[in-house]
């Protein structure tokens, strides 16, 4: 069986064993045709070593895209992490090949993590129109939805309105690899939802709908309405922009600034984890970095030193 197949089983056995979903099947696909580019579209696993994998890295090192631009450290990583993956599977299927483990990832230093105070949520609130249209209620249903659930905006995109339940405030999402978690939202996001749907006189299924567009369709599923990932990212940086919040802010500003805010107020990393909907725990441990740093400036606040 050549490589080409190999793949493509690989492929399969992502998706149907590991639940790995379409979109990251096709990223890892994607990654192991740039190493076949890189090592040959007629190479054997068995030729897998090594010292290939060694010439592949540096080669990935040194890679120029279309624009002219190199691969980041962590671009770099998942290349290998999809390589990895793929060797994994071969040794399962006792596929002679190079071990998996012999491939390891270089540290990568992640990026400080951009985060929200509840006051500044509150000006990004306060700068939303204070009137009854459609989008005023549908903005500030958002705002209060993303900072109090920690939603990943292709969650929240994905919402119907029969999804939540404003009376229990809490609702199941599938997040990434295909995994259920429970949502639990405040008591005034439920309420800021729930006037934007009492106000809205259509059938349609979405929870938020976009109003800067018309279309001819007529089907009740309302997909044709539905708000998109980058609306809602344009919305965020208007309401931030008005707020006079310099930082970058994004909907996953919002998802961070709500894990901040369950830490900075005694949450353990564990129930954060879980609300994340994170599989490691070392993703979620990102943000005690800055949790750490807030403890400190209390500490140097509030203790006093002995003379």
């Amino acid at each position: 069986m050549d490589m080409s197949e190999l793949i493509e089983d690989f492929m399969e056995y992502l998706q149907i064993e590991r639940g790995r979903s379409i979109k990251t099947s096709e990223a890892y696909r994607h990654y192991l045709e740039r190493f076949l580019e890189f090592a040959g579209f007629d190479l054997k696993v068995d030729n897998i070593r090594p010292e290939l994998v060694r010439k592949y890295r540096l080669w990935l090192n040194r890679y120029q895209t279309d624009r002219g631009g190199t691969l980041s450290l962590i671009t770099q990583n998942y290349h290998l992490i999809a390589l990895r993956g793929f060797l994994d599977y071969l040794s399962k299927r006792d596929i002679k090949s190079m071990a998996p483990n012999k491939i390891e990832l270089p540290r990568v230093h992640r990026k400080q993590v951009t985060f929200l105070y509840s006051d500044e949520v509150q000006r990004m609130l306060d700068v939303v129109p204070n009137d009854d249209s459609l989008p005023a209620l549908r903005d500030r249903a958002i705002l209060e939805l993303l900072f109090s659930s920690g939603l990943r905006v292709s969650e929240l995109v994905g919402l119907n309105k029969d999804h939540v339940n404003m009376q229990r405030r809490e609702f199941t999402v599938r997040g990434k690899g295909q995994k259920d978690r429970p949502v639990f939202i405040s008591k005034r996001a439920a309420e800021r939802v729930q006037d934007y749907l009492s106000a809205r006189t259509d059938s349609l299924q979405p929870l938020f709908l976009s109003y800067s567009r018309n279309s001819g369709t007529t089907n009740t599923s309302g997909d044709y309405r539905r708000l998109s990932q980058r609306s809602i990212q344009r919305i965020i940086e208007k309401y931030a922009k008005l707020a006079g919040i310099t930082k970058h802010v994004s909907p996953h500003t919002m998802r961070h600034s709500f894990a901040t805010d369950l830490l900075m107020n005694g949450a353990d990393i564990r129930s954060v984890q879980s609300m994340l909907g994170h599989s490691s725990i070392a993703t979620t441990q990102v943000y005690t970095h800055v949790t750490d740093q807030h403890l400190k400036d209390v500490y140097e606040q509030f203790h006093t030193d002995t003379e």
